[in-house]
């Protein structure tokens, strides 16, 4: 199931929860918080250990790319001064290094790219940050006393709101950002 349908569905069933006892206890009153959940999700992932892992295997897979791509570079140089001199047999092994170094390039690229992107995947879906955005959310409700506190990301269930309300920047410095 889609982990934001399961937001949306939690959202609703605790919205309704809360109305029901809201009547029940009406002297209560009910204070309503507002969360965007996009700022927190940036502002985790910005400070993590395994987004700087992924800037780190980024760059050392550019490093290795940017090497590989100088040296067939080279031999294209080669290539041109062996031709310029007439010398045909050192061309032809030329080329057909170039050719080798570049099908590997090719290869290499693309499999760094795939594993890239598997890491990015795996980094918006971390279920351990959104196990303790759910914790966080949960202390930062009860310490300010919020009865409900919304996503801003589902513009559908947020019609207005008073800046008052959101707890954005304390979920923020409770995660510790």
């Amino acid at each position: 199931m889609n982990r934001g349908f399961i937001m949306k569905k939690f959202v609703l069933i605790l919205a309704v929860a809360l109305i029901g006892c809201a009547g029940a206890f009406s002297q209560q009153i009910t204070r309503f918080g507002v969360v965007d959940t996009s700022r927190v999700y940036n502002a985790y992932f910005r400070n993590s250990a395994p987004v700087r892992n992924f800037e780190s295997k980024k760059a050392e897979f550019q490093n290795e790319i940017n090497k590989r791509t100088e040296e067939i570079q080279n031999l294209k140089n080669q290539k041109v001064e062996a031709r310029k001199n007439n010398n045909d047999t050192l061309v032809k092994k030329l080329d057909a290094e170039i050719t080798k170094k570049t099908d590997i390039l090719t290869e290499y690229t693309n499999a760094k790219n795939v594993e890239l992107e598997s890491l990015k995947k795996t980094l918006q879906n971390s279920d351990a940050f959104y196990k303790k955005l759910y914790n966080v959310l949960a202390k930062v409700a009860e310490n300010e006393g919020y009865s409900l506190i919304l996503s801003l990301q589902q513009a559908n269930a947020v019609l207005w709101y008073s800046p008052s309300v959101d707890v954005t920047e304390l979920v923020i410095a409770e995660l510790g950002l």
